[in-house]
C-alpha cells in the first residue's frame, strides 16, 4: 500500500512489532543497534515492512543511514510527497459566503495563470474560480484530456456544488468553447444556469464543415510558427527546443480537443445573456465569426473590442473586469 504520510507512532508500532516489544520501549532516540539490539536481519525486516507499508523505493531505508526512530521518521517524511491535487478549481481569494461566483476558463496550451491578478479588480464579495485543465500547473501529474465532452464532464463535476448562488462563465479561446458547452450541459440537465456568459477570442460554432486549420496536425516547425504569429506565447517557449518539448504535448492535446469537437447542427439558442470579446487585431478569429454568437443566445449583449491581438486581455484586466461586472449586474434577474 502506498501512502503519502507517516506518523512517528506508526513507525514505532511497526518496529515494536518486528522486535516483539512494547511500543514504549522504542523511544525516539534509542539507537537501533546499540540500544535496541537490531541486527542486520532485523533491520532488513524493518526496512522491507516500511518500504511495503509506506510505498518508498526498495533499499531506500538502508541507504538513508537512519540509526534511530526519529531519524527514520525524518527521512520518510522527506521522501513522501502529498497526493497531487485532483480538483481543477483554484480560488485566489476564497470567500466564505460570496454574493457571486465567476468561473474563468483558460486558452489552449494555457493554464489558470492567464487570470493571475484578476481577483484584485473585483469586489470582495465576488469569488473568482479559475478552472485548470489537467496536465499543467497544479494538475501536471494528471493525464491530458483531448476530448471536449470529457473536459466538460470533468469541470462540471467540480463546479456543480458551487452553483448555489449567482454565477457567470468567462472563457478565452478554447475556454470560450468549454464555457459554452458547460452552459449547454447545464441547460440540458435543467440545472442552474449562469447569469451571464462571456466568450473571448473564439468564433461562434458552425454546423457546416469548418475550413479552419487544424493546429494539432501541424508539423512542429509549422505549429511553432503558427503560435508565434498569434502572439501570447513567450519566445523562450517557442524558440528553446528543450522547453518546447515539454509544452508541445499540452498544445497538441488542447488543439486536438478544439479541432475534433463536432458543433451541434441546429443548437437551441441559450436563454442566457452573452457578450463576445475580441482584440481588434486578432489574426486568428474574424469579427464575423464573433458576431455570429448573436444567433446562439436569446440575449446577445454585443461585441466588446479592445486594442491588441488574440491575447488582448493580458493588457486590459481592469477594463474587462469592469465590463464583466456591468454585464452580470445588468443581466441579474
Amino acid at each position: 500500500m502506498t501512502t503519502t504520510s507517516v506518523t512517528i507512532e506508526e513507525l514505532r508500532t511497526l518496529i515494536a512489532g518486528v522486535l516483539e516489544a512494547e511500543p514504549e520501549e522504542v523511544t525516539d532516540d534509542a539507537h537501533f543497534a546499540h540500544d535496541l539490539d537490531i541486527d542486520s536481519l532485523l533491520m532488513l525486516e524493518i526496512s522491507t515492512r516500511v518500504e511495503i507499508g509506506f510505498g518508498v523505493p526498495e533499499n531506500a531505508v538502508a541507504a538513508s543511514g537512519a540509526t534511530t526512530l526519529a531519524e527514520l521518521h525524518a527521512f520518510l517524511t522527506s521522501q513522501l510527497t502529498p497526493e497531487p491535487p485532483t480538483s481543477p478549481l483554484i480560488r485566489p481569494r476564497p470567500v466564505s459566503d460570496p454574493a457571486v461566483r465567476l468561473f474563468l476558463l483558460h486558452h489552449a496550451g494555457g493554464s489558470h495563470l492567464l487570470y493571475r491578478g484578476w481577483a484584485d479588480h473585483f469586489p470582495e464579495d465576488w469569488e473568482l474560480c479559475l478552472l485548470e485543465a489537467p496536465g499543467r500547473g497544479t494538475l501536471q501529474a494528471l493525464p491530458l484530456i483531448d476530448n471536449c465532452d470529457r473536459l466538460v464532464d470533468y469541470f462540471h463535476a467540480a463546479i456543480a456544488p458551487l452553483l448555489d448562488r449567482p454565477f457567470g462563465f468567462f472563457g478565452h479561446s478554447m475556454g470560450a468553447l468549454i464555457a459554452y458547452q458547460l452552459t449547454r450541459r447545464l441547460l440540458h440537465e435543467k440545472g442552474p444556469l449562469p447569469t451571464w456568459l462571456g466568450v473571448s477570442a473564439y468564433g461562434a460554432p458552425r454546423g457546416d464543415a469548418a475550413t479552419d486549420s487544424s493546429p494539432h496536425l501541424m508539423a512542429d516547425n509549422e505549429l511553432r510558427a503558427w503560435l508565434r504569429s498569434g502572439g501570447g506565447s513567450p519566445p523562450q517557449l517557442l524558440d528553446n527546443d528543450d522547453v518546447w518539448s515539454k509544452f508541445a504535448p499540452v498544445f497538441r492535446s488542447d488543439f486536438k480537443l478544439v479541432d475534433t469537437w463536432t458543433p451541434p447542427r441546429s443548437p437551441e439558442p441559450l436563454p442566457v445573456p452573452l457578450t463576445a470579446f475580441t482584440g481588434r487585431h486578432d489574426k486568428l478569429i474574424g469579427e464575423d465569426r464573433l458576431g455570429a454568437w448573436r444567433g446562439l443566445t436569446t440575449d446577445f449583449r454585443g461585441l466588446a473590442r479592445y486594442d491588441g491581438g488574440h491575447f488582448y486581455l493580458m493588457d486590459h484586466q481592469q477594463r474587462i473586469a469592469a465590463a464583466i461586472m456591468a454585464s452580470m449586474r445588468s443581466a441579474a434577474p
